[in-house]
């Protein structure tokens, strides 16, 4: 059941494409839950089952899931606040499987920044409380959007019970009880937009994305508001390893699966202008941990692009070669030998909230 280098699910904004490489040819599928806006997908590794987010504009929010990945989707309930609760879920931001040990167990990112989960496959679930106190007692602000989000979770393959979540605009939270408690792993970042009596705060930071280092759970990237960062203590502290102007701001951040001293981001101009340098589409990659990086390019446009992709839309497959991305203008990239050339997959797709390879 394990993820593959030859499947990639896009969640688009008129629903779920797949693409599949055979005999080494890409094709592009019909979509799933075609016309609905599919904010995150992604294939659970332990079962073969496929989940979606929905963020429809008229019926809300959602959750669908084929459960024997033949095609067949079914509405799943999906987590809501507690009854009385005066807060409602407004996006869906991200699903992560829970630890292999942990059959039936799903977490969910929302906006505003509660964590839940399921422990019966979706059957009910659960808001984390401590948590959720903490977003409510510091008052956790939007980013791009209203109100605080969970993009990233976490979950040490070691330990069930260690986890981290990336938070919009709070930072990173670190727990190692399974969530009966939560600290703040803040410490190194740094939150430009911020008065300067504030900077110095626990909380308040403003992580674009957060992804572990496969073959070192120690290891964690994050791509954030002010700048790249990556911690070799499991988020004791955080060093910035930008390098201005190109590797700087951005939202995605794809590390090796068997090498903790390499991964790619795709950068943009900046916070104020959200495009490419000079409309060209690169991708940064860096092989000594962000001491230094460098453009791939080859088979990108390098004139006339101004899209990027967004936070869950850059994936690297387990062969360590096969790397994707898809755009705000719905084109999709994929390259086979680690970035060093890409070609089309599609240049007609709507746009793509995530990439997943499944």
């Amino acid at each position: 059941m394990a993820t593959t280098s030859d499947r990639i699910l896009m969640g688009t904004r008129k629903g779920l494409v797949e693409a599949r490489r055979e005999d080494g040819t890409w094709r592009i599928g019909e979509a799933a839950l075609p016309g609905q806006p599919i904010a995150y997908a992604m294939r659970d590794p332990r079962n073969g089952s496929i989940w979606a987010s929905i963020d429809h504009g008229h019926w809300g929010v959602k959750l669908s899931r084929s459960a024997k990945d033949d095609g067949a989707y079914e509405e799943v309930d999906p987590p809501k606040y507690p009854e009385g609760s005066d807060v409602a879920a407004k996006y869906y931001w991200v699903l992560t499987p829970g630890h292999p040990d942990q059959p039936g167990t799903l977490w969910v990112g929302t906006e505003p920044g509660g964590l839940f989960v399921t422990r019966d496959d979706g059957a009910s679930w659960e808001l984390n409380k401590p948590l959720w106190d903490m977003c409510v007692e510091h008052k956790w602000m939007g980013g791009g959007r209203d109100a605080a989000g969970i993009h990233s979770i976490v979950i040490d393959p070691r330990d069930a019970n260690h986890m981290y979540v990336g938070i919009s605009c709070a930072g990173v939270c670190e727990t190692k009880d399974g969530g009966a408690s939560w600290t703040y792993a803040n410490k190194g970042l740094r939150m430009d937009y911020a008065p300067p009596e504030e900077q110095d705060k626990e909380y308040g930071y403003d992580p674009h994305f957060v992804a572990p280092a496969p073959s070192d759970p120690d290891v964690l990237w994050q791509a954030n508001h002010c700048g790249v960062y990556r911690s070799k203590d499991g988020s004791a502290t955080w060093d910035e390893i930008s390098d201005k102007p190109y590797a700087y701001f951005g939202f995605p951040v794809a590390p090796h699966p068997t090498d903790p001293l390499t991964a790619w981001i795709v950068p943009m101009h900046s916070d104020n202008n959200r495009t490419t340098f000079e409309g060209r589409l690169f991708v940064l990659r860096t092989d000594d941990g962000g001491a230094t990086w460098r453009q791939q390019s080859a088979g990108l446009p390098q004139e006339g692009a101004m899209d990027f992709p967004y936070r869950h839309s850059l994936d690297v497959a387990p062969d360590g070669k096969t790397l994707a991305f898809g755009t705000t203008s719905g084109n999709a990239y994929v390259s086979e030998d680690g970035g060093e050339s890409w070609q089309v997959l599609s240049n007609n797709l709507p746009l793509i909230y995530s990439l997943r390879f499944a």
